[in-house]
């Protein structure tokens, strides 16, 4: 971001009363970091376009009727911006009820910090003759690499984006249905191994609700094994080809229990191939 005001190149808003310049094309939560507000995101990611699917990042733009989504809409010069009144705390408040009523939430960490920082009740959505409905699905097992679990997905789009043009250009998944009905699929809802998808993972990188997650995690979870702040992470380079991927190896009791790539890295921005992400079991001995 730059701090000459007489360029072309920047625009001038308010953020909380806050004067600032930021570099055009800028989106209105890029300001909003700048001066250090703390803003909830779920559909936005780093690594992906926009979606505003969520609405959880809204903000009070003046002149505006609606509240915007941050994450997308743009700075313009002139803008005046209000990030924590009672309508945005509502409005997010609203949004994280909504959710958490009809989505399993126990393994989203951060919309759950949210929850409590908002005073967010989705128990009250049930009880007293009121009732949700959820999915209800068992969790879909179709192969060794990952597994779906429908009852924890909030239809965020991140893994429709990271598997189209955001990342992988594959298009093996989409939205399907309406309403209640809507959830993410395959083509036909056809099993996994029998679809387009060519299992890189780049959608378990980006879910934020564990609704797609590594069989290796699973089955830890499962047993009540799963210790996150027993792991240690250790970063190094993918042996695979030339391209010089970022690995970040998740290792538990001396054994690799998952892999990710950093979103902040040049090559890989977060995202792998399917021997990056799952071709790492030949350090144990396996095949």
């Amino acid at each position: 971001m730059s701090s000459h005001p007489d360029s072309a190149d920047v625009v001038e808003l308010t953020i909380d009363g806050q004067s600032l310049h930021v570099q055009r094309g800028a989106t209105l939560l890029d300001a909003i970091r700048i001066v250090g507000v703390e803003t909830p995101t779920l559909c936005w990611a780093p690594n992906l376009t926009p979606v505003n699917v969520c609405r959880l990042c809204v903000v009070e733009l003046e002149g505006s009727r609606p509240l915007v989504p941050s994450c997308s809409r743009l700075a313009e010069d002139g803008m005046v911006v209000q990030t924590d009144t009672a309508r945005v705390r509502h409005s997010r408040k609203m949004v994280l009820e909504l959710l958490g009523s009809g989505v399993d939430l126990s393994q989203a960490p951060d919309l759950q910090r949210w929850v409590q920082h908002y005073g967010a009740e989705p128990q009250r959505y049930s009880g007293n003759g009121l009732s949700v409905r959820r999915m209800d699905e068992p969790v879909r097992v179709q192969d060794r690499l990952y597994a779906r679990d429908y009852d924890k997905c909030v239809l965020c789009y991140k893994c429709v984006e990271a598997c189209g043009d955001d990342a992988q250009h594959t298009f093996a998944i989409a939205v399907a249905g309406r309403g209640f009905d809507a959830r993410i699929s395959t083509e036909y809802d056809v099993a996994l191994p029998d679809s387009a998808c060519v299992y890189c993972g780049n959608c378990i990188g980006v879910c934020p609700t564990n609704a797609l997650v590594p069989i290796t995690e699973l089955e830890l979870r499962a047993a009540g094994d799963w210790r996150p702040d027993d792991q240690s992470v250790t970063t190094t380079v993918c042996s695979y080809c030339g391209v010089g991927c970022n690995l970040e190896l998740h290792v538990q009791d001396g054994r690799i229990v998952k892999v990710t790539s950093p979103v902040d890295h040049d090559v890989t921005e977060g995202h792998l191939c399917v021997k990056g992400r799952f071709g790492w079991q030949y350090v144990h001995g396996g095949s």
